[in-house]
């Protein structure tokens, strides 16, 4: 299985679906009208935005679910021309529901926002990438509608398990882990859209994939329908086309599949375009940027390694060795981050690694992946999360990972976890999974990692632990722009007087007092209160 990240406790903002009666009239399933975006009849009849869902992840040990996230830059729930939610809504003729998006009835309440209205199954096969701000490879994608106007709602994804033992238990858990979130938070799903996504293998064509996901298919349909929630469209995506298991109508859905249709000529591709939002190529693409070297240059770089680490255990065993190595690693690391600051690539992504590949050496390379499995030297790096520094920072970190190499692997999960920060910090919660997800699938058990992990999953906001590193930042460099300390204070408050004066207290009329300096009774007594009011100032001084 292909694990990516972890269950969810909130997943993708959502609004109820509303649509003017024109965009949204029945229109036959086997000759959809290009949708449009619906025009507004009556602001007062919008509903108010719902609550986001919260998916919770299956309980296979050998992989975990991933939630399509909160509103992002990619994500389809503002995928509209003025940044509102994408909806699934209009309704088919009723005489083949097999299609329908939504009730026949849901076309009744006019909405003030504009919005994307899906009509057909090519239409929901082009909204996919839109949902999850990437094409998601060899992928099961579950997405939950709710209303009557079957709006999206949360979200989970899972690598399709490559032994179909694991099937129906893969197929129970996604339909619990999705339909038992919305219960959790009071917005049971009302209804649930399945995506296969798998390229074929050697000699295989697309129709062949579909056959062969078709049990899958069927063990999803049916586990949702065992909780009383129905999948309106189950759709195979594969090879540049797209099938139904839901309709048996070859006039709407021939054998041979249907075209998906080109990239960027969608409504839906125009809408998250005007809105900003940016779909980052396919899953095996981004993960591409982040795997390690293979080769003859990975073997270089694995030598280079071995030297650097055998060279940093005696610096580790001096007297302040941990110290002077997490300084000389960072002041590396911020020499790097400024010189890839001053070298921005261009190209395709694949060009723009190249060239940050060539900016660092591989004895630099080797130091910075070595320093950085310290704890503290890791968090201080973490503080590159904003601002001017962030760019350079995560190619500097996703350069890292794929110089970890050979016996080195483990080592890609500090620089990958900190690739996912970067990528949360600077509100590209795709990226975030997908480097974080990578980091987990090395080591299941960084901390880390699996806090940034959830973190991204709920849709928290990162201020908070960005204003905590701002504050440790700040700390840091106070602290190493100190002066030394001196004595000078020491010695101002050395003739500080152990009696306070005070004003004299007058004793009983005609008590006789002794001369000065002499030992009798008045000099005693006075000498005493003295001591006594000295002794409560110093008590009070020490509280």
């Amino acid at each position: 299985m292909n694990p990516h990240s972890e269950p969810s406790k909130r997943s993708g903002d959502s609004k109820p679906a509303a649509t003017s009666s024109d965009s949204s009239a029945p229109t036959p399933s086997n000759s959809p009208r290009p949708p449009k975006p619906s025009a507004p009849a009556n602001p007062s009849s919008a509903a108010r935005p719902s609550p986001r869902i919260a998916p919770t992840g299956p309980t296979d040990p050998n992989s975990t679910a991933e939630p399509a996230g909160p509103p992002g830059p990619a994500d389809a729930t503002n995928a509209s021309a003025l940044s509102h939610p994408a909806y699934i809504a209009g309704s088919p003729t009723p005489s083949d529901p097999s299609h329908s998006t939504a009730p026949a009835d849901a076309a009744t309440a006019p909405s003030a926002d504009a919005q994307v209205t899906l009509r057909s199954p090519a239409e929901l096969a082009d909204a996919l990438p839109y949902l999850l701000g990437f094409y998601p490879d060899d992928s099961v994608v579950m997405v939950a509608l709710h209303g009557e106007r079957g709006r999206f709602g949360g979200r989970v994804r899972l690598g399709i398990p490559t032994d179909r033992a694991h099937w129906p238990d893969v197929a129970d858990q996604l339909a619990d882990c999705l339909i038992s979130a919305g219960q959790e938070r009071d917005e049971r799903p009302a209804a649930i859209i399945v995506y296969l996504c798998q390229e074929p293998a050697a000699g295989e064509s697309g129709k062949d994939v579909k056959d062969r996901l078709r049990p899958l298919a069927q063990r999803l349909r049916t586990a949702c329908g065992a909780l009383d929630v129905p999948v309106l469209e189950a759709l195979c995506l594969s090879n540049g086309r797209f099938w139904s298991y839901c309709c048996p109508d070859f006039r709407c859905c021939p054998t041979e599949g249907t075209p998906l249709v080109m990239p960027g000529t969608s409504v839906m591709a125009a809408a998250a375009a005007y809105a900003g939002m940016q779909v980052r190529g396919s899953l095996k693409e981004m993960e591409a940027r982040l795997r390690p070297r293979t080769g003859p240059r990975a073997g270089e770089q694995e030598k280079v390694l071995d030297t650097a680490a055998g060279a940093l255990v005696p610096r580790m065993l001096r007297r302040d060795g941990a110290a002077a190595v997490r300084r000389d690693t960072l002041e590396l690391a911020g020499a790097m981050i400024h010189r890839f600051r001053q070298d921005t690539p261009s190209g395709s992504n694949r060009a723009r690694d190249a060239c940050d590949d060539a900016l660092i050496t591989d004895a630099e390379a080797a130091d910075l992946i070595l320093g950085l499995q310290d704890r503290v030297t890791r968090d201080r790096a973490a503080e590159w999360m904003d601002g001017s520094a962030a760019a350079p920072a995560l190619r500097l970190w996703r350069a890292l990972a794929r110089r970890c190499a050979g016996g080195y692997a483990e080592h890609a999960v500090a620089p990958l976890t900190l690739a996912g920060w970067v990528c949360w910090s600077t509100e590209d919660g795709p990226s975030a999974r997908v480097a974080l997800s990578c980091a987990l699938a090395i080591d299941p058990d960084y901390t880390f990692a699996q806090l940034l992990h959830r973190a991204v999953n709920e849709g928290l906001d990162p201020e908070p632990l960005r204003r905590c590193l701002r504050e440790q930042h700040r700390e840091a460099v106070a602290a190493t722009e100190a002066p030394a300390p001196s004595t000078a204070p020491a010695a101002k408050e050395t003739p500080r007087p152990t009696k306070r004066p005070g004003p004299a207290r007058p004793g009983p009329a005609g008590r006789p007092r002794g001369p000065r300096g002499a030992t009798g009774p008045g000099s005693r007594t006075t000498d005493g209160r003295s001591r006594r009011r000295a002794g409560r100032d110093g008590d009070r001084s020490r509280r």
